[in-house]
């Protein structure tokens, strides 16, 4: 098999398939067609190798990677997203009801079957056909429900084309089934992590059904919480295989101010922990977004964590950082001091530093980039010449060992399954990593009460809070979030406001990181020119701005900044789906539409 990060086959590929395929359509009577050249491509491995090279493009790229979490409920942002917004969302506005990629995969499976080419090395690429089948089926299923299981290509007068959709159970026993095949039969071995191996299939099959276990746990109006505990095991065990033959670990190399943020800002990705990966190649001309995307005013969404999130971050030694008297009026600069090591390696605080020309500085939080003062590196380099455009020389992570402990530890939980022992190997050992000292050998035994308050009322396992607290903060920003939030049914949490860091007193320069320089000052009136600091920033918190208009950026009675209060977000039970788009409807009324919209 072919890396994706090859793009220099692509124009061979496109050449050799040009008779076989036909991408981009989206109407399901668009179908591949016969041709000379698929006995060329289907009677050798090198023909099966550049075929299944097309696949790759299901996968999410650098930059999917990176927008992953734009929309959830940590993340302050820009503008709030029209999903969210009373009635700024629909079926005309919604996307999403594509099938390319589907044709190009079945008619693979349908034609993956010369005699000329060893079983063995069929059935290894059939495998990783039916994981792409599975990835494909997944994202549409997270989006709309029931979905039409198609594993056929279908011929232009097939009546099946005119199909309603198929229910949720269908769909997903499908995608068990695909990924069961692969992982029996993929037999190819990856170093660079940008490929799909037996291992990738199990790791994929854990998140697909700890997804769909809790969905139905969790949504009783679907009737199917009996199925749930299935569902729960085989999450488990998909997880158990990868973890006691997959060969990984944790990385560990670096330090515990290190070992966390290599994983995302290495040219390679780290083998020993990340299992799948979006791989740049400056070589090839192939780069990422991030720091533009992380780093412009303008260019992306300027996402920045809310407090209520960063107040989840245990204290080094393991005990919750809301249990420290007065830890609601703490600056800053004191507040993210003595926590998980990950807190540091995830946002702008104290000695961070970034690389400006040939001068390494000292780079607290920038408000012409945050709103709330916690500003995300995680994904990003300390280069300030990557700022601007697709420059970014790091991997991304498309899927890490540590998923695979926390899809482990959750499903054993929501089986009540969970032991001391697995509690060590799983949450003790991200923990240990992340420099946390304390109660990481056992389960724990009381409640977090802030983490019951602000996000989990209805749970009252205090191993299941915590592996929820340890979900957030280790798979923070890598695209799992509103996943989580849909499958535990708590949409609610995407109306959190949009706080930021407590603001001790207006109009009084502050500096966040005890390098001795103020850096901002939050004011309701400007000062004269000639009484203000050089170097200081200074950020309106002004009912209104001068032109008028409400001023998005404010203090609420706790002092803490608040950003964009004045756009309503309401979450509406409909939101748990997508609506399917209207024109597709039209095409097809048989598909009807998801409740609510």
């Amino acid at each position: 098999m072919f890396s994706r990060k090859l793009t220099f086959i692509r124009p061979l590929l496109i050449m050799l398939l040009s008779g076989i395929i036909i991408t981009g359509c989206k109407k399901l009577d668009q179908l591949p067609q016969d041709s000379a050249l698929n006995s060329t491509v289907f009677s050798s491995e090198a023909g099966l190798q550049l075929y299944a090279n097309s696949f790759y493009d299901i996968l999410p790229d650098a930059g999917a990677m990176v927008r992953g979490d734009a929309m959830a409920d940590y993340a302050a942002r820009t503008s709030v997203p029209d999903f969210l917004r009373p009635g700024a969302f629909g079926p005309r506005q919604s996307s999403g009801w594509e099938w390319a990629g589907l044709r190009n995969i079945n008619y693979f499976i349908e034609n993956c079957n010369r005699p000329s080419v060893p079983l063995a090395t069929r059935q290894n690429y059939i495998g990783l056909a039916r994981f792409f089948r599975a990835w494909f089926y997944f994202d549409k299923l997270r989006r709309f429900g029931d979905v039409p299981w198609i594993n056929k290509t279908m011929k232009i007068d097939d009546p099946a084309l005119y199909n309603g959709r198929d229910k949720r159970t269908l769909v997903v026993d499908s995608i068990i089934a695909d990924l069961d095949y692969a992982g029996q039969y993929i037999n190819s071995t990856d170093k660079t992590r940008s490929l799909i191996t037996k291992y990738v299939a199990y790791a994929f099959k854990s998140r697909v059904c700890l997804f769909e276990g809790t969905f139905r746990k969790y949504h009783d109006e679907y009737g199917l919480q009996s199925s749930a505990e299935g569902l729960l095991t085989k999450a488990a065990e998909a997880a158990q295989k990868v973890i006691t033959e997959g060969g990984f670990a944790l990385n560990t190399t670096g330090g515990t101010d290190k070992t966390y943020r290599a994983l995302f800002n290495s040219q390679a990705p780290v083998a020993s922990e990340v299992i799948l990966a979006a791989v740049v190649d400056p070589a090839l001309g192939v780069f990422n977004d991030s720091n533009w995307y992380w780093t412009s005013a303008t260019y992306g969404d300027r996402l920045s964590f809310i407090r209520t999130f960063v107040n989840t971050y245990l204290n080094i030694d393991g005990t919750p950082f809301t249990d420290k008297p007065g830890y609601k009026t703490m600056p800053f600069a004191e507040e993210v001091k003595g926590r998980d090591m990950r807190l540091q390696q995830t946002i702008r605080m104290g000695n961070y530093t970034r690389l400006n020309g040939a001068t390494q500085q000292i780079a607290p939080p920038v408000f012409s980039y945050t709103y709330t003062g916690y500003q995300p590196i995680k994904l990003t380099q300390d280069d300030a010449s990557m700022d601007g455009g697709s420059r970014n020389t790091n991997s991304i992570p498309v899927m890490r060992y540590a998923e695979v402990l926390l899809n482990y530890a959750e499903a054993k939980a929501e089986l009540n399954t969970l032991t001391d022992g697995d509690w060590n190997q799983t949450i003790g050992a991200l923990r240990r990593r992340a420099g946390i000292t304390g109660n990481t050998g056992t389960k724990p035994t009381v409640a977090d009460q802030y983490l019951k308050t602000n996000y989990f009322p209805a749970i009252s396992d205090p191993s299941l809070l915590e592996i929820r607290r340890e979900r957030g903060i280790e798979l923070a920003f890598e695209g799992l979030r509103f996943s989580d939030i849909i499958r535990w049914k708590r949409g609610e949490l995407m109306d959190q406001t949009w706080n930021g860091f407590y603001v001790p007193k207006v109009d009084v320069p502050m500096d966040l990181n005890d390098d001795g320089v103020l850096d901002v000052c939050f004011y309701t009136v400007l000062p004269a020119k000639e009484n203000q600091v050089a170097g200081v920033t200074y950020v309106s918190i002004a009912a209104t701005l001068s032109n008028g208009t409400p001023n998005p950026e404010r203090l609420n009675s706790d002092n803490e900044l608040t950003w964009l209060t004045t756009v309503q977000r309401k979450w509406d039970d409909k939101f748990y789906l997508y609506p399917i788009p209207e024109k597709d409807r039209l095409q097809n009324p048989k598909i009807g539409q998801n409740p609510g919209w």
